[in-house]
């Protein structure tokens, strides 16, 4: 293996360890029946050799889990692992990305571009009611409707590198005045970011990403630097947002997330107003300010990119 997919797989084993140390930090040992800390406890959470106990595996094994040091666990031991430490299911599920990661390869393969498929387009064009979107892996955004545009932004008239909603959210100026509550947001995004970054962990593009936002772009983004190292991971499926907008002021709305069948790297969002008359009323006003909108035109090709259909890498 060259040297730099051995800087790669280096690389992937800090996030392990890093991301299990997290995990262990928050639980206290009385909590899950371990006796009392004393003052001699240094370290915040559980020991190494306390998560061995949870697991049922030697005191010896998961230290050297932790360090990457030539173990091959199998799933009932990653599974006994992850309800030690407490585990939701993105963490979980990041845990075995982790873990079956196969070894970065020096060359990381050209990034495929996503696109949505046409019957797509008409489908989220359907929903007038709702502001609607596609977003796929490393939290680009392929499509939206007319509604999603005005909701929050054009991405189809960005450049197609910047066509991404973490990094508009952490970096556009537009994105912290519109989300009241940005930092949450911002955090949640960047965590979303993480758990795609461990299922694909040889995407080029992805890594470009987080180099940008970690390193040319740290004088704007100071907090994601931050989040990132907080090794965060999290995994959407709807929720509540509460939004300033420009056009029509305060508005809140709740989103649902489906997961397209043979899309797995695509996923559509649907926002609605919330159930309050001030953000019923605000929706009314943006829908009507929205239904005479032209259709934006299709997205121009990226270079060098024409033969690519969709995102398969």
């Amino acid at each position: 293996m060259g040297r730099a997919g051995s800087m790669g797989d280096m690389a992937r084993n800090v996030d392990l360890g890093e991301f299990l140390r997290r995990c262990r930090a928050p639980i206290c040992p009385e909590s899950v029946g371990l006796p009392e800390r004393g003052a001699y406890r240094r370290v915040p959470g559980l020991r190494r050799e306390e998560v061995a106990q949870l697991a049922g595996v030697s005191t010896d094994y998961y230290p050297r889990l932790e360090q990457r040091r030539q173990i091959s666990p199998s799933d009932s031991v990653l599974q006994a692992i992850a309800a030690a430490l407490r585990l939701n299911d993105a963490e979980r599920a990041h845990l075995f990305d982790l873990i079956r990661a196969k070894p970065v390869t020096a060359r990381r393969s050209a990034p495929v571009v996503q696109r949505a498929r046409p019957g797509l387009r008409r489908f989220l064009d359907s929903f007038t009611d709702h502001a609607a979107f596609i977003l796929g892996r490393r939290g680009d955004v392929p499509a939206t409707n007319h509604l999603c545009r005005v909701l929050l932004a054009d991405f189809d008239a960005m450049p197609y590198r910047e066509r991404n909603l973490t990094r508009w959210i952490i970096l556009d100026e537009a994105a912290r005045e519109l989300y009241v509550d940005w930092e949450t947001i911002a955090a949640e995004m960047t965590a979303i970011l993480r758990l795609d970054a461990g299922r694909h962990p040889d995407d080029s593009r992805t890594a470009e990403l987080v180099g940008e936002l970690v390193g040319e772009l740290a004088m704007k983004s100071e907090h994601f630097r931050r989040w990132w190292a907080d090794h965060k991971v999290l995994d959407r499926t709807f929720g509540h947002k509460r939004f300033h907008h420009p056009l029509v002021g305060p508005l809140a709305i709740d989103y649902q997330a489906f997961t397209l069948p043979g899309e797995s790297d695509q996923t559509v969002f649907l926002h609605m107003p919330a159930q309050d008359q001030v953000s019923q009323d605000a929706w009314r006003l943006l829908a009507s300010w929205s239904a005479d909108a032209p259709a934006a035109a299709s997205p121009p090709q990226p270079h060098g990119t024409a033969q690519a259909q969709r995102s398969t890498s």
